[in-house]
Order: C-alpha cells, then sequence, then structure tokens
C-alpha cells in the first residue's frame, strides 16, 4: 500500500535527523554555562538521538507492511 511506503521514508528520513538534531543540540550548548548545565546539554543530546534507532525501526517494519500489501 501507498501509505506505508510513505510513511517508512518519513520515518527513514527522521532517524537522520534525529541524529543530527543530537548532534545540533550538543554543539549549540557545549562550552556554554556550568558544568552542571553541559551535563544536561549532553543528556538532552543523548534523549534527541536515541529516537533514532525507533525511527529506522519503524521505517523497516512499515516497509515490510507496505511489501506485504504490494502481495
Amino acid at each position: 500500500m501507498r501509505f506505508y511506503s510513505v510513511l517508512s521514508n518519513i520515518c527513514f528520513a527522521l532517524g537522520f535527523l534525529s541524529i543530527l538534531g543530537a548532534l545540533i543540540v550538543w554543539w549549540a550548548t557545549k562550552g556554554q554555562g556550568s558544568p552542571e548545565e553541559l551535563a544536561h546539554a549532553e543528556r538532552f543530546g543523548i534523549f534527541v538521538g536515541l529516537w533514532a534507532p525507533t525511527f529506522f525501526i519503524l521505517s523497516n517494519r512499515l516497509d515490510r507492511y507496505a511489501d506485504k500489501a504490494r502481495s
């Protein structure tokens, strides 16, 4: 089904955007403020980066549904 294929591509792109977003969050706040603020920025970057595997798994699963619907 076309819907699953489009959604799979969106999730795939969001996985890469999550990685990029994590790097931007980490880089933009790196070296600013106290050590506590730096630690918070690092944890927030890790949190954003943890979404990447979720989006890639969803992309894979939706692609399988699209293949199954075509059959």
